[in-house]
């Protein structure tokens, strides 16, 4: 079996290589290999330009000519992946590497579609912000309700998902989409997501943060308009 590791930076100089090298490094255990994908989505801040260096083998580099949201470099690896699955590592660290061992740990070939971490499961609250918190918690809660899901946190970006099966979803590249939209459209199509709790480092907006504040409430309105969309057109 064969792992395709995207990791999707912008304006990430500070944590990119490392990230690679944290993906590079993580032992997957017997039976599978690896790639890793890093799309820079046209970074301004010397990313590309260290990205430009990188020669690690089973490493190959993506460059965006103009900024497309997360969801199409997401969609950019998914397209380019060599692997049987595929999984996003985000480049800022806010997740731990070592946690994609224990996501294909639950992988049963031919059997298992998708596997994600969770930030929630055990009753934990990680958040850096109440904000956040409590709006996943709704939006995990609605997305259940809607599509017969039995997630926690919908929102995680550590989500792992068999390729041909995420190709066969007709994604959307709009900005922050597919981070709800695979999930609810895994679900409207039958497929069973498993959760495994996962380590999680919350940036504050003065680290770099995005979704906070009044963006975070725009992102959410946006949520519930992609999960009317899925629901009615699947």
């Amino acid at each position: 079996m064969k792992l395709s590791v995207i990791i999707c930076a912008y304006n990430e100089r500070r944590t990119i290589l490392e990230a690679i090298s944290q993906a590079h490094a993580v032992v997957l255990g017997d039976g599978w290999e690896r790639e890793i994908i890093a799309i820079d989505n046209c970074s301004t801040d010397g990313t590309r330009e260290l990205l430009e260096t990188v020669d690690v083998s089973d490493v190959r580099i993506i460059f965006h000519e103009r900024n497309l949201g997360k969801s199409a470099s997401v969609l950019s690896g998914i397209g380019a992946a060599a692997g049987d699955y595929f999984v996003i590592f985000d480049a800022d660290l806010e997740y731990e590497a070592a946690d994609l061992a224990r996501l294909v740990a639950v992988v049963q070939p031919g059997e298992t579609v998708a596997v994600f971490g969770s930030r929630t499961l055990g009753g934990r609250r990680i958040y850096e912000y109440a904000q956040n918190y409590w709006g996943v918690h709704f939006l995990t809660r609605l997305a259940n309700l809607l599509f017969s899901g039995n997630l926690t946190d919908i929102a995680v970006g550590t989500k792992l998902v068999r390729v041909d099966v995420a190709r066969s979803l007709d994604l959307s590249s709009h900005e922050w989409d597919l981070d709800f939209e695979l999930p609810c459209k895994l679900l409207k199509h039958g497929h069973q997501i498993h959760e495994i709790p996962i380590a999680y480092h919350p940036r504050t907006a003065e680290q770099g943060k995005g979704l906070v504040g009044p963006r975070a409430i725009r992102t959410g309105f946006r949520v519930l308009w992609i999960y009317l969309k899925t629901w009615l057109k699947g």
